[in-house]
């Protein structure tokens, strides 16, 4: 169902970030809602990571390599946008730029997040700001029943402390969020991609939104 406008105003949303926590469908709701809205696709290079499977297996001796392959990923991504016409095009993306640095504090000791910072400002970022952020929520045991259900092989050493502060964190940052709208769905009960009305209703309550600070917090629909 492609759209031309996401919010009544006729203001075109031309870009989308959806956002969450490790195994909260992100990527598999930005791809959904890209084809509904005949939208570019923009997806983090999780796979193509040659240093993740490392950081989960080895913790803090690989965090540096793995973040600066992201760091510079997402870098050359934004450039892309730069280069071509942001506003003729719509775009989903599965990931905000800020993550980049959220992760970085998380998994850097001081002086590996000092170096980080450095590459990072010489290398003059500047991510547009959505015109709507969806950020997805989730009990940290629906993450891990959701990660062990997609069964990459890389994510089986994820430990349940490490997911509870990552959305601790996720969760200070978007608390206090305030660059363009945002929709915050509880996503622990809904499955809005496999389950076409759960999609539904979340798109409904994507159409709606203009400005301003949203809460979607359904309950599951059953499949017939």
């Amino acid at each position: 169902m492609p759209v031309s406008s996401l919010n009544p105003t006729g203001n075109a949303t031309r870009f989308i970030a959806v956002e969450g926590p490790i195994g909260v469908g992100k990527t598999a709701l930005a791809t959904r809602l890209a084809k509904s809205l005949g939208a570019e696709l923009m997806l983090e290079e999780v796979e193509a990571n040659p240093f993740l499977e490392r950081f989960y297996r080895d913790g803090q001796r690989a965090a540096l390599p793995a973040q600066m392959f992201f760091l510079f990923a997402r870098a050359r991504q934004i450039e892309n946008l730069r280069q071509s016409d942001l506003f003729t095009e719509v775009r989903v993306a599965d990931y905000l730029f800020a993550k980049d640095r959220l992760f970085a504090e998380l998994n850097l000791d001081q002086d590996e997040l000092s170096l980080y910072d450095q590459v990072a400002a010489n290398l003059d970022i500047e991510p547009p700001v959505p015109d709507l952020v969806i950020y997805l929520q989730a009990s940290v045991d629906s993450l891990l029943r959701r990660i062990a259900k997609r069964g990459r092989h890389f994510e089986a050493r994820i430990e349940r402390a490490y997911l509870e502060r990552l959305t601790e964190v996720y969760a200070r940052y978007f608390h206090s969020y305030d660059e363009g709208p945002m929709l915050i769905v509880n996503a622990s009960q809904i499955d809005p991609v496999h389950n076409d009305a759960d999609y539904e209703r979340l798109f409904q309550q994507i159409e709606k939104i203009s400005s301003g600070r949203h809460f979607f917090n359904p309950t599951a629909t059953a499949i017939a």
